[in-house]
C-alpha cells in the first residue's frame, strides 16, 4: 500500500434504517488491468464474509475501484473512475485527505471542487485512533 486514510463514520445513504458506515480510501500500487482489480476487489469482499443483500442495504464489506492512474473507462465492471464517484462525500473526503491534488479525469475537477459542490449529508466524521 502506499497511502491510506484515515477511517471516517457516515450516514448511510439510500436505505437509511441501518448502522453507520465506516470507510478508508487506500491507494496501492496496481500493474493488471481493471478487471483483475475488480476481481481482487470482490475476492476481499468474499474472504470477509460479504452476504448478498439489497441495493445500498447493510453489507459486511464493500470495496470499490475509485479510480486506476488516471484512466477513463467506459467498458462495465469497472467503469473508470468510479461512476458515482463525483456525488460521494463518503469517498472524496477520505480520497481528498490522502490525495489532495487528485482531479477526476473525466471533468479535470478537483476534488476540493467536487467537495465544495455537494450538500453536508450524509455527514462524513473523522474518527479518532483507539489508543
Amino acid at each position: 500500500m502506499r497511502k491510506v486514510s484515515s477511517f471516517y463514520r457516515t450516514e448511510p445513504v439510500g436505505f437509511r434504517d441501518q448502522p453507520d458506515f465506516w470507510n478508508a480510501v487506500v491507494e496501492i500500487a496496481w500493474i493488471g488491468s481493471a478487471r483483475t482489480l475488480l476481481d481482487a476487489a470482490r475476492e476481499v469482499e468474499r474472504r470477509v464474509g460479504r452476504t448478498p443483500t439489497f441495493a445500498n442495504g447493510p453489507r459486511e464489506i464493500d470495496v470499490d475501484v475509485l479510480d486506476l492512474g488516471g484512466r477513463v473507462r467506459n467498458a462495465p465492471d469497472p467503469v473508470l473512475p468510479h461512476p458515482r464517484l463525483n456525488g460521494r462525500r463518503f469517498a472524496l473526503v477520505p480520497l481528498a485527505e490522502i490525495n489532495p491534488t487528485w482531479k477526476d479525469p473525466r471533468t479535470g475537477k478537483s476534488v476540493g471542487e467536487l467537495l465544495d459542490a455537494l450538500p453536508a449529508r450524509p455527514r462524513v466524521r473523522k474518527m479518532r485512533p483507539v489508543r
